[in-house]
């Protein structure tokens, strides 16, 4: 038998290959989109995924002012800051947060959902976010996806 065919291929920078996809996030519901975009940054939809490699793909999403959240999430759920002094807790619900820069709710949702450590970090850097329907990666020929 040829033992070789057996092999577990291990990717790395050299060897991945990462694509460019757009998403649409008018009427798409926060969490259920945002982990779809976190697979696909991480790369688990490929068959040469590998943990410890940023194989994933660069996201860009579009219409990040229009995503909605269910239930009464919009004014009850809250993000909480710290500015780094005495008594500088800051809280901000979605509402607040999507008229003040309405790419912070998606960009937060999906940072929580990439691993926390140094490659979570890097991957994070794949993630493009857009308020309106334009954005500015034409020149990589971004395939469009529907979830």
């Amino acid at each position: 038998m040829d033992t070789l065919s057996y092999k577990t291929i291990s990717a790395n920078k050299a060897t991945v290959q990462k694509d460019w996809v757009v998403v649409d996030a008018e009427n798409q519901v926060l969490g259920r989109l945002c982990s779809e975009i976190a697979k696909i940054i991480r790369g688990k939809h490929k068959p040469s995924y590998t943990p410890h490699v940023d194989c994933g793909d660069n996201v860009i999403v579009i219409n990040a002012e229009k995503v909605r959240l269910t239930g009464k999430k919009l004014t009850d759920k809250v993000y909480i800051r710290h500015t780094g002094y005495p008594g500088g807790q800051r809280f901000a619900t979605p509402r607040e947060v999507l008229v003040k820069n309405p790419r912070g709710v998606i960009e937060s949702a999906v940072k929580g959902m990439l691993p926390k450590n140094r490659l979570g970090r890097e991957l994070f850097t794949n993630l493009f976010v857009y308020a309106g329907s334009e954005h500015p990666h034409a020149a990589q020929q971004p395939k469009e996806i529907k979830f």
